[in-house]
């Protein structure tokens, strides 16, 4: 019987995992880098272990630290959660070796499915379907994807269209591999355009039982990384659903698999084809549970103890839909920072790493929580989802939040028609288009200036009796200067009424409809947020006597992010054209090419192979032209 529980990861997963141990009884081991000192899943734990090591991202994966962990907190059993070591054969192997209980499949079910070349070839002799691999060095077709053998998560995923393009994207491909999994090996399959990505969750003990829990659609991607899930599929059939069924059952049980695991296809029309095998708890686990009305987390800690499952899965029962909230804008670069206010309500499960006040750093995945509905049919959980989105206050941080509005509430997205190109520049929704609210921009600036002139008088107390843009002369109107919009708020606009204007909340009519405004700013003229039922803004106050500022020299490539220089492509003096890449940067474990924006020559480099760079710092100059 499993007493104390340790969770090999970090944030979401290790809180999720914790709220299980809690309701069983069993106590609970954090481990934490020196970035996550002061994050939630250190607080809930019963205990926490500190990992050090040189780099923060790294510690997470110390084998031999954990395992001195685990002796140290006295702990008697493991859960990967889901990270790199959740698909490490050799970490199992050394969880069982060192006498604990190990909740996951086991080492050699890992390792069977631990390169995806070798799994390919199991499951074509256990008669699932697959897709071809394709000649690296002579491909017999175009377009192809190019995948890492080990791990997953989009890392070294690269889509080529031309053989001119193959070579370079074959090496990028390797070298991200390389730098997420410590294994280079790629391999090439004919890209299966405009499919579905559906997978099957399928959970086996000891005993021989092996359930299929259904199938989840993740179709919508940016990166080759999943953006929304739900369960059941909309595109998949009852005939159809049975035949991935019975392929994710028979690929289980040809591996002797034991735990929770997902079986992965891609589905074009009757097309079915293997993916690979995740051997381990996937982020998208929730929809299978809302819609089964099960605790996997709870079923893999009973499996580990030795427990039998029934031997027939519960029946699902409505419809689930799970997004994933990241800190990125609108070009999917992660962003780092204090998320000043995180706060998401409404009829929906939050399963989050962070909370008010939490410091996203660059060491890690920039997800900052998943948001999951349920509900008796597809339209009323989404319909759900959407309402608990908009009604969020997320502070501090740019997040994806617009760009999964836009997919929830797109017509394509509405009638069940994804597919992995949903978020391609041709697909149904473009990210970083604005999402649209109830309100105009200039509802919610005038919002934002009367709550500014209410926080003015309050810190000025002579004023605090007077009302607002009060003055001797009125000979001017008064105005209120954001980036991009202008606004004017003593005399107010025709058909706008004050109902009141206090510094944190202010509520207007117009037209005789009344609407409420949450007002927070968290730094003198710094961004002001406002929250209301129509959506939500970001203004940026621009000073009347602005301080002087340090210009950089015109044709900078900034750093969008911090993260450490992968590689430096040119050298002072080289010509370039526009979209060369001239520099490429690591940040989370993924490449990022930073490309000239125009015809030019270098003139200058100021970072170099293997540095540090914070986001906004110079990395190199372009004399566009012909200089």
């Amino acid at each position: 019987m499993i007493t104390r529980l340790l969770v090999a990861n970090r944030g979401e997963i290790a809180r999720r995992i914790f709220r299980t141990c809690r309701s069983l009884g069993i106590s609970t081991v954090a481990l934490f880098a020196d970035p996550d000192a002061d994050a939630p899943h250190v607080a809930e734990a019963d205990l926490a272990v500190r990992l050090r090591g040189a780099r923060p991202s790294d510690t997470y994966l110390d084998i031999d630290r954990i395992i001195e962990a685990c002796a140290a907190s006295g702990a008697d059993a493991v859960h990967p959660g889901y990270g790199f070591l959740s698909e490490n054969a050799a970490f199992a192997q050394a969880v069982l070796a060192a006498g604990l209980t190990w909740v996951g499949p086991p080492p050699a079910a890992i390792e069977a499915m631990g390169t995806k070349i070798t799994a390919k070839r199991l499951m074509e002799e256990a008669g699932v379907p697959v897709l071809p691999s394709l000649d690296l060095t002579a491909p017999a077709e175009f377009p192809l994807l190019v995948k890492a053998s080990a791990g997953g998560g989009g890392r070294g995923m690269r889509i080529v269209r031309e053989a001119r393009e193959l070579a370079g994207e074959v090496e990028s491909a390797r070298r991200e591999a390389e730098s997420a999994f410590g294994d280079p090996a790629v391999f090439a399959e004919p890209l299966l355009e405009r499919a579905r990505h559906v997978e099957v969750q399928v959970l086996a003990d000891t005993h021989g039982t092996v359930w299929a829990l259904g199938e989840r659609e993740c179709s919508v991607q940016r990166r080759h990384q999943k953006v929304v899930e739900e369960c059941p599929s909309p595109g998949v059939s009852p005939q159809l659903r049975e035949r991935l069924c019975e392929a994710a059952v028979r690929a289980a049980r040809s591996i002797g698999y034991v735990g929770a695991g997902t079986v992965e296809f891609l589905v074009k029309g009757d097309r079915v084809a293997f993916l690979e095998m995740n051997t381990r708890l996937q982020v998208e686990h929730p929809v299978t549970e809302l819609v089964y009305g099960v605790d996997l987390v709870r079923l893999q800690l009973e499996v580990a103890e030795g427990a039998a499952l029934p031997p027939v899965p519960p029946d699902p029962s409505g419809h689930a839909v799970e997004v994933r909230l990241y800190a990125e804008d609108g070009d999917y670069l992660p962003q780092s920072g204090e998320l000043r206010r995180f706060e998401v309500g409404g009829d929906v499960r939050v399963d989050s790493g962070v909370e008010s006040g939490s410091v996203v750093s660059p060491y890690y995945d920039p997800m900052l929580a998943k948001v999951i509905a349920h509900g008796s049919s597809r339209a009323a959980a989404v319909r759900k989802l959407v309402a608990a989105l908009r009604e969020a206050r997320l502070h501090g941080l740019t997040t994806n939040r617009d760009l999964l509005l836009n997919i929830l509430t797109n017509p394509a997205f509405v009638a069940g028609d994804t597919h992995t190109g949903f978020l391609a520049p041709d697909g149904p929704v473009h990210a970083g288009v604005p999402q649209r609210t109830d309100e105009p921009p200039e509802l919610s600036a005038l919002a934002a200036a009367l709550a500014l002139a209410a926080a003015h008088r309050r810190r000025a107390p002579v004023l605090a009796g007077l009302p607002s843009g009060w003055r001797n002369v009125r000979s001017q109107p008064s105005r209120a200067c954001f980036a991009g919009i202008d606004v004017v708020y003593d005399p107010l606009p025709g058909g706008v009424v004050t109902v009141s204007a206090e510094p944190h909340r202010v509520v207007l009519e117009r037209d005789d409809v009344r609407h409420t405004f949450e007002i927070a700013q968290y730094d003198e003229d710094g961004t002001v947020y406002v929250d209301h039922a129509g959506g939500h803004a970001e203004l940026i106050p621009v000073p009347r006597l602005p301080e002087p500022v340090e210009h950089v020299a015109p044709g900078s490539l900034l750093a969008p992010m911090p993260g450490s220089v992968l590689r430096v492509e040119v050298a002072a003096g080289d010509r370039v054209t526009k979209g060369q890449s001239v520099l490429v940067l690591e940040a989370m474990k993924m490449e990022h090419r930073i490309a000239a924006p125009a015809d030019g020559v270098v003139s200058g480099v100021h970072v170099e192979k293997g540095q540090q760079v914070e986001a906004g710092a110079v990395l190199a100059i372009i004399q566009e032209g012909n200089p």
